[in-house]
């Protein structure tokens, strides 16, 4: 099986648009280390990675791959085994890419650009902590990233992920330092990628002129990337989208500083956190990476009912 992770680049005014595969091989099922819930009841889920580092609040889980950089690889709610995080490989979980300029890389037959991942490269180059200051109930890791194409070491970059939570809902702040000299193209950077579990095939978000007035969601399933070979874009009206199952329910992110996304699904099922096919979509903002460039950003994530993610993110819209 490939993964396909397709991807746009925004290049000055024209849209470039690229697509390619890397086989990936699931590292096996394993029992440790157990995630638990505040009420102590201890379970292991059977689609961790091994040395996963987790934080739970009682309502929410989250996990983090030391292995890929820290990457987010589960989310779940606290004492269920159900991961909705899909992390086939790499290119997949949820995590910071940024795109830069053609660095005469290649993927599947073409050309490339200088694109740095937090998790690793699409031949399998694992990301790199440098710092994991993390607590109890706190996330805190800096990595480097892998150059998606080449699997270079992008050791001009940092990566920086704090992941709290609150109630419900997790709160991830990244932050990315290019510490270089060279100078990007204006092109679509994803505010993050965010790859869940395919059986979650329904995209929910607002796509009206009335944000945060609780009108009418919109719902549909995106088209399969493997038939089409495009992505598709749709405007965020109020920054967060969602995938849910057929009875509504699922997750949600919401990416205050990005007012559009990119979205596809890939592959036929099974789901699953370890499955090749998945549900993606990414908050996009255009921008360039400069020389000496840092960027900052806020996402947050929860799980529930469509209607209880979308008051969650209101909740969080009203306070800010």
């Amino acid at each position: 099986m490939k993964t396909y992770r397709f991807l746009q680049i925004l290049v000055a005014t024209a849209l470039i648009t690229a697509c390619g595969g890397s086989p990936a091989t699931p590292e096996p099922p394993v029992k440790d280390p157990v995630p638990s819930d505040e009420a102590g009841e201890i379970w292991s889920d059977p689609t961790g990675v091994k040395g996963g580092k987790y934080i739970s609040n009682g309502k929410v889980q989250v996990g983090v791959d030391p292995a890929r950089g820290g990457t987010v690889f589960h989310v779940s709610e606290a004492g269920k085994k159900k991961n909705l995080v899909n992390h086939y490989d790499e290119g997949r979980e949820i995590q910071q890419s940024y795109y830069g300029w053609a660095d005469g890389s290649s993927w599947n037959g073409q050309s490339w650009v200088w694109n740095p991942v937090q998790g690793g490269s699409a031949s399998g180059v694992k990301g790199k902590i440098l710092k994991d200051e993390s607590t109890e109930d706190k996330i805190v890791i800096t990595s480097i990233p892998v150059l998606w194409a080449s699997g270079e070491m992008a050791s001009d970059c940092e990566m920086k992920e704090v992941i709290t939570l609150e109630g419900d809902v997790v709160h991830i702040k990244f932050s990315f330092k290019y510490s270089g000299a060279k100078k990007g193209d204006s092109r679509h950077q994803e505010l993050p990628a965010f790859f869940v579990d395919w059986d979650l095939k329904n995209f929910v978000w607002y796509k009206g002129s009335s944000p945060w007035t609780n009108d009418k969601l919109s719902s549909y399933v995106p088209d399969r990337l493997d038939q089409t070979g495009k992505n598709e874009y749709q405007a965020l009206p109020e920054r967060w989208a969602a995938y849910v199952d057929d009875s509504g329910w699922g997750i949600g992110l919401y990416s205050p500083s990005c007012s559009q996304c990119t979205l596809y699904r890939f592959g036929s099922g099974p789901g699953g956190p370890k499955s090749s096919p998945c549900s993606y979509f990414a908050p996009i903002a255009t921008m360039a990476v400069a020389a000496n460039w840092t960027y900052s950003y806020d996402v947050y994530i929860t799980i529930g009912s469509k209607e209880q993610i979308r008051q969650r993110f209101y909740d969080i819209h009203a306070r800010k």
